[in-house]
């Protein structure tokens, strides 16, 4: 009988292990997805084109503030585009949900900066996309909606 107890014990504890380990592994991607976000600001902030490529898949949609929808080539240019001239990115909060290979971003993320000559400071909630391709990362689409002066204060 004792045995028996002991048994069960081991591949209670062993269960625990893998779901433990399945915890870990996923608060793993998390991370990662987070820093990966976290590198896109930098990359704004830079006005590092080569460095958005990287993180963005080349089917990637962006669904922007204003309604438009642009590819990532598209994209890409507009961050080039020597008019726009951010001086800010930064995400104030942020919730990763992970569904296997692919995980959901939803936050909010304020940028300031110039463009066209016109200062602006933008709020914007977004939700972001990214799905594990050949081992990596990419965001597949973007989408963000401009936060009023009421909804920011809520």
């Amino acid at each position: 009988m004792r045995i028996k107890f002991l048994s069960i014990g081991v591949l209670l504890l062993a269960g625990t292990g893998l779901v433990v380990r399945g915890q870990n592994a996923e608060t793993d991607e998390v991370g990662r997805i987070q820093a990966l976000e976290l590198a896109w600001n930098h990359a704004l902030e830079a006005k590092d084109a080569k460095a958005l490529d990287m993180l963005l898949a080349n089917t990637m949609i962006s669904v922007d503030i204003d309604g438009s929808i642009v590819n990532k080539g598209e994209f890409l240019a507009s961050i080039k585009a020597p008019d726009y001239q951010p001086s800010q990115a930064v995400t104030e909060q942020s919730s990763v949900q992970m569904y296997g290979d692919a995980a959901v971003v939803a936050g909010i993320f304020r940028v300031k900066g110039t463009d066209k000559g016109k200062a602006y400071v933008h709020r914007e909630r977004f939700v972001d996309t990214w799905i594990k391709i050949n081992g990596t990362w990419q965001c597949v689409a973007t989408t963000s909606a401009l936060m009023t002066a009421k909804q920011a204060a809520d």
